[in-house]
């Protein structure tokens, strides 16, 4: 998965780098930081959903690379459009704090409530939730995990991590 968000992200230096052009008046620098901006809002407005589909990622990879895409890029991003637009939902969605959830909170809902899963609907971890909820927290062993993982902080928000923590 590293090995991946690095290729993917040298992939995009690539573009990024080989697709300046000489226009007067600007830095590169400046130049970069608008093209930066103007990709960042695209990737933003188009994981609004939680998805990217194939027809966004190529209008952001051809914003990126500021030219039409040649037969062996457009097949490449449709092969790999699952991994890509997971990633990039992932940079998206990490510049944020997920939700300003409590660690303590957790905690707390895991210790009183525990066997219902309503912690785990606070992370955001529906289906584990409502698992949790049918078989009252795997017979109470399933909460006692939890509540040890998110003492430890190793039980994080599906989206991020805790805003505040203990």
């Amino acid at each position: 998965m590293k090995k991946l968000n690095l290729y993917l992200a040298l992939f995009l230096s690539y573009i990024m780098l080989s697709s300046f052009s000489s226009k007067p008046f600007t830095t590169p620098e400046a130049e970069a930081e608008a093209k930066a901006e103007k990709v960042a809002a695209l990737i933003h407005k188009a994981s609004s959903d939680g998805r990217i589909d194939n027809k966004e990622l190529r209008s952001i990879v051809k914003e990126i690379k500021g030219s039409g895409l040649s037969v062996g890029e457009k097949v490449a991003l449709k092969l790999n459009r699952k991994k890509i637009s997971k990633n990039l939902v992932n940079v998206a969605n990490s510049t944020t704090v997920a939700g300003g959830k409590s660690q303590l909170t957790a905690v707390l809902l895991c210790f009183f409530l525990g066997f219902l899963g309503i912690h785990r609907f606070y992370l955001g971890y529906t289906w584990q939730g409502i698992v949790q909820l049918l078989t009252l927290g795997g017979l109470g062993i399933w909460s006692l995990i939890d509540f040890i993982r998110i003492l430890t902080g190793s039980l994080q928000p599906k989206n991020g991590e805790y805003e505040k923590t203990l």
